[in-house]
């Protein structure tokens, strides 16, 4: 009797210590320290940013990230991404991630960013000082992430304006190769009119410079008082209280 109740005791050490052991081995993987910073949040982390910096883009943006191993970089808890200098943030490019805490290092993610929008091309050759018509132009679709800043979208924003180099067919247009049209000129009479809350004053006066449309001119009202206004494209100003 003495005998079945030691071997009974014995079992019960046994059975104890190997719930411990199995508990042990369930508690082990999250007591266990990171030994590698992960490649998923870096690659995510890097995303983000970019999705940031490119929500303003018009047209359709791509984003086509790249592999990134990192099984050799420390932990990390606090991750930060940046645009490296001199770096752009479409077509092919390397996005920054740096660690904050609770190690310190930098890498760079690579990325593919694709913009697929509208811009407006010549339809044929066109010379510098040429006033631009409706039929001097073409509007495409594509991928403008590889082309200049400033390429036109929109053909309206063109039809009007003075070419300031020549261009040959087929070429895209940027918005510092356009000169807008003079509307005002030193000494010419304009129509002054004058905006605010619930009320529009015009009167007139004699234009102090030249001014295209949109640009801001000085006008002598015959009261002898200077103004600054607004050129708009019938060859009056507006101001604006």
């Amino acid at each position: 009797m003495e005998n079945l109740q030691a071997d009974q005791d014995v079992m019960g050490q046994n059975t104890a210590m190997l719930m411990r052991f199995i508990a042990l081995l369930f508690l082990l993987p999250h007591c266990l320290p990171a030994t590698a910073a992960d490649s998923a949040m870096i690659v995510d982390t890097a995303e983000q940013h970019i999705r940031l910096q490119t929500k303003n883009l018009a047209g359709k943006t791509t984003i086509t990230m790249g592999q990134f191993d990192a099984s050799r970089l420390p932990p990390c808890s606090a991750l930060e991404a940046f645009t490296p200098q001199g770096s752009k943030i479409v077509g092919r490019t390397h996005i920054g991630v740096r660690c904050l805490s609770p190690n310190s290092w930098s890498v760079l993610v690579p990325a593919q960013i694709a913009v697929s929008g509208n811009y407006v091309t010549t339809s044929r050759a066109l010379i510098a000082g040429q006033v631009i018509t409706e039929s001097d132009l073409v509007t495409l679709s594509g991928d403008i992430s590889h082309m200049a800043t400033g390429v036109v979208s929109d053909p309206a924003s063109v039809v009007g304006k003075t070419l300031r180099n020549s261009l040959g067919a087929g070429q895209t247009i940027r918005q510092d190769q356009l000169v807008a049209p003079i509307v005002i000129r030193p000494g010419q009479t304009v129509r002054v009119i004058s905006k605010g809350a619930g009320f529009a004053v015009s009167a007139e006066g004699k234009a102090i410079n030249n001014a295209a449309i949109g640009q801001s001119t000085q006008i002598r009202m015959n009261s002898g008082q200077t103004i600054t206004g607004t050129a708009r494209a019938d060859g009056s100003v507006e101001i604006e209280f």
